[in-house]
């Protein structure tokens, strides 16, 4: 079946196209699908044959929501989306002052092996698809009822290890004819795939890219975070440096404070050495802790604060969110998983 939702508007058009179908019925397409269509049926404006022709050879991908946690003290709402194939992802949509924010997953479980994540227990499943990404951001708006003006790629899976579909999912989502929402407002989180970053600057997208660093010497990286034996912080810094060089965009460096582990005055001291002179930010989170990990959250988040900004370094700490629900990654499917 074709995959109609991951096609750019060129590309349906190309396809409408061998039926004998005119170009203008594309876009009439993509507005159904971009505004939570979830059937041929509902786009009265197409002709009957075109529609059970459409239904015949094409689907519609639409997540059902298995389980959905709101805060009472702030409004965060957790969904694990259950996909046609049954595999389960999370979104969350955080309510700021500046607007609406929906964190998406880009792949179903993690191979990274993140010591502190909740999404990597288990270990990769599969890919998203472009349509499975763009339903997160479509399907929460309209559950929910909040206009969506903010993304984070931050959810389960690692965006850099299924980058074309990223690539397109961003394509999409952008669209003026789609929901129309600007690179400015979307953010790209990744553990820090070096030769990924370097592709992802070749494109000059105006996102923000958010390395997650938690930690600024390779011992302590390389035990908490199995990628950096084959990068290196030294090759990662300087893929950053790349970036803003190519991009112009300043990077954010997201560092989760663990206890004893990467929170030492020492280690502010390196982060702040090796940052210097790049344009970025770091920002702080208090670890959300993970049951079956031995980590625990920092009691130095303040001190390691201050002695960043003694060095010049703009560092900003998380506000928490959704603390009465399991709004951290992949806590909510991790939790489905046990009771199935």
């Amino acid at each position: 079946m074709i995959d109609l939702k991951s096609m750019t508007l060129e590309e349906m058009g190309a396809y409408l196209k061998t039926g004998g179908e005119p170009s203008f019925r594309a876009k009439q397409i993509f507005t159904w699908l971009h505004r939570g269509a979830g059937s041929f049926e509902e786009m009265t404006n197409l002709s009957k044959a075109l529609r059970e022709k459409l239904a015949a050879e094409c689907l519609i991908t639409r997540p059902q929501v298995a389980q959905k946690q709101v805060s009472a003290l702030d409004g965060t709402i957790k969904y694990l989306w259950r996909l046609e194939d049954g595999n389960c992802i999370e979104t969350v949509l955080m309510r700021y002052h500046h607007g609406n924010t929906v964190c998406i997953s880009s792949q179903v479980g993690c191979r990274m092996g993140c010591a502190f994540c909740a999404s990597t227990l288990g270990g990769k499943v599969r890919d998203l698809t472009p349509a499975e990404m763009l339903d997160q951001v479509l399907f929460t708006g309209l559950d929910s009822g909040v206009p969506i003006s903010n993304i984070v790629l931050m959810g389960i899976g690692e965006p850099l290890d299924n980058l074309d579909t990223v690539l397109r999912f961003l394509e999409l989502v952008n669209h003026p004819e789609g929901l129309n929402i600007g690179m400015r407002h979307i953010s790209l989180s990744t553990c820090g795939l070096a030769d990924q970053i370097d592709k992802l600057a070749d494109y000059k997208l105006q996102l923000t890219l958010s390395v997650s660093l938690h930690a600024p010497d390779d011992e302590t990286r390389s035990r908490i975070m199995p990628v950096n034996r084959a990068v290196g912080v030294e090759r990662l810094y300087a893929a950053c440096r790349r970036y803003f060089e190519t991009t112009g965009r300043r990077i954010s460096y997201e560092y989760a404070m663990i206890d004893g582990v990467n929170d030492s005055d020492w280690q502010a001291d390196l982060l702040a050495r090796h940052l210097k002179g790049t344009p970025g930010h770091v920002n702080l989170i208090p670890l959300n802790e993970v049951k079956e990990s031995p980590l625990k959250p920092s009691r130095r988040v303040a001190a390691f604060q201050k002695r960043l900004e003694w060095h010049g370094i703009t560092v900003t700490v998380r506000r928490k969110l959704g603390g009465d629900i399991d709004a951290s990654c992949g806590q909510l499917r991790r939790k489905a998983m046990q009771e199935g």
